[in-house]
């Protein structure tokens, strides 16, 4: 008999108090809030949502084996009461709470978690969470509509289900607490079928009552959900097609709670800037990097010392400026919120004088002639006219491509298309919070194909191998030395060059104050744009 690792067993118990986050106050309960944002929803169904606007929407509705602690990054079980993990990493059992129950009143198993899985990966559903699941026993298979089902999941009874993998990976936890994992009730699938992401049952804090295309979606709250004391609020109205200057100017008056997409842009110092919103204001990092590719099959980027160049040609504060300070210098592709971020790291100074003597070492003491593609709409424009001002200053004339996004990312997507690529507006924001997730997709020689996300076209197999070998380490007790493994492998890409990351963004928030709850839930790292299960009303009755 193996060895087996037992995982956090009940650190949620089926009908105990939610998980403590810090309040200023004792929550009330009741009430109800108003968000808005400019584009109607998409889609509802955790197989198909994708986008930041109905992530936490999703959250709030259904649930997944796995979720995070309140406004961190850290895993704790969700639907599992406790889990196991085989010490070859390869098997995990999970046991689920008993009792929970889908909006339709049924009560969830083992064989909807099953259900729910092998129709993400369904090639029939189309769910862009597919290849999440690769690690799964069958899953060549079952993706290629070759099998039905997966044969890495098992169904050992009502309340624990078991998942056989075929290779190690720590990230599977991770995946476990993403949207494309939620469980859904295979007669609700059945009956709307492709209407099912408009009609959406699932076993989440909240069950959506009302939704008018164009207007409004409503919310009202799962008196049935398992987690004791949550949601806080009795009812969210979502108003869609409000324009974000609108709706700023209505959350002054005091008819919006939330503004979705932000605070707009053109607004944002004045907003700032006003001490009467010093308390309706939250600011929170984001999984996220804004940065310059360089294609490096592509000359004269096929040299590391004019990558190198082009990473101290780039003035960040200047940039930050355009963005009204809405972010904070990059020097390496993580972001500061992601662990195995190198905090000791410092990357390439800010250095013109630097970066023309190292052109020249290159063999370009008088520069060369290239191209930059760009997304059109702002502020990206005005980035990427920034970005072609410090490479001139160092020699280097980059013309300007600005297109639609669809065409940036369909020519970072072709090898010899686009030499260097500002990535505002499409730039990556991790999945999950794992570093797994900042390299294989964006920086892994996997992702360096037609069509993919990694438009430096950077590929270095000796970090593939390390990367592959810090996925391999599933034990907890090897976490640590995993984290080190990451920040290793991030740090020689850096010394590659194949990128020149420029800032991280910030997120803030702006709420009025009849919204109570820890600042953590209104930046919530992974619930975008707000943790809506522990909000309150402060005027609840």
């Amino acid at each position: 008999m193996s060895t087996r690792i037992l995982m956090a067993a009940a650190l949620i118990a089926a009908g105990t108090a939610a998980p403590a986050v810090a309040l200023a106050e004792t929550p009330k309960q009741g009430g109800q809030m108003v968000v808005t944002y400019k584009d109607d929803v998409s889609t509802l169904d955790p197989a198909i949502g994708y986008d930041w606007q109905n992530w936490s929407m999703i959250k709030s509705i259904f649930s997944g084996l796995m979720d995070y602690r309140p406004g961190t990054t850290e895993l704790e079980p969700d639907l599992a009461e406790s889990y196991e993990i085989s010490a070859d990493g390869l098997s995990y059992v999970f046991k689920l709470r008993k009792g929970v129950k889908f909006h339709n009143g049924r009560e969830l198993t083992a064989s909807d978690i099953k259900y729910s899985i092998e129709r993400a990966v369904d090639p029939e559903t189309q769910s862009p969470g597919q290849g999440f699941f690769a690690s799964i026993e069958g899953f060549d298979a079952a993706a290629a509509g070759n099998a039905k089902g997966l044969s890495g999941i098992a169904v050992v009874d009502p309340y624990t289900v078991r998942f056989k993998l075929s290779r190690p990976d720590a990230t599977f936890l991770h995946v476990l607490a993403i949207n494309f994992s939620f469980a859904v009730p295979k007669e609700a699938v059945e009956k709307y079928g492709q209407d099912f992401g408009k009609n959406p049952v699932g076993s989440g804090a909240f069950r959506m009552t009302e939704w008018t295309l164009g207007q409004r979606v409503v919310f009202e709250r799962n008196a049935d959900y398992y987690r004791a004391g949550l949601p806080r609020l009795d009812k969210i109205v979502f108003e869609v097609g409000q324009e974000p200057v609108v709706a700023l100017l209505r959350l002054k008056r005091g008819e919006v709670d939330i503004l979705g997409d932000g605070i707009p842009p053109a607004n944002f110092l004045e907003v700032r800037n006003d001490p009467a919103n010093k308390n309706k204001i939250v600011e929170g990092g984001q999984l996220h990097t804004g940065y310059v590719t360089m294609n490096v099959r592509m000359k004269p980027f096929d040299n590391v010392k004019v990558r190198k160049a082009v990473n101290m040609a780039i003035n960040k504060d200047r940039i930050i400026r355009i963005v009204n300070g809405r972010a904070v210098p990059a020097n390496q592709p993580l972001p500061p919120a992601m662990p195995a971020y190198d905090k000791n790291y410092t990357g390439y100074p800010f250095d013109p004088a630097k970066a023309k003597a190292l052109l020249a070492e290159a063999g370009f003491p008088g520069g060369f002639d290239t191209e930059i593609f760009a997304m059109n709409t702002d502020p990206n424009p005005r980035i990427t006219q920034a970005i072609q001002q410090d490479l001139a200053a160092i020699g280097i004339r980059a013309e300007i491509r600005s297109l639609a996004q669809a065409n940036v990312i369909a020519a970072g997507g072709e090898s010899d298309q686009a030499p260097m690529i500002w990535s505002g507006g499409m730039a990556w924001i991790a999945d999950f919070p794992d570093p797994s997730n900042f390299y294989g997709p964006i920086l892994g020689c996997g992702g360096a194909v037609k069509g993919g996300w990694n438009w430096s076209w950077y590929c270095n197999e000796e970090l593939d191998a390390l990367a592959a070998k810090a996925d391999a380490m599933t034990s907890p007790a090897k976490a640590a030395e995993r984290l080190d493994l990451w920040r290793s492998v991030f740090v020689r890409i850096m010394d590659d060059a194949p990128w020149a990351p420029v800032f991280n963004e910030q997120r803030f928030t702006m709420h009025t104050e009849r919204l109570g709850g820890p600042n953590e839930i209104f930046v919530d790292p992974v619930h975008i744009p707000v943790n809506y299960l522990y909000v309150y009303a402060k005027d609840a009755k």
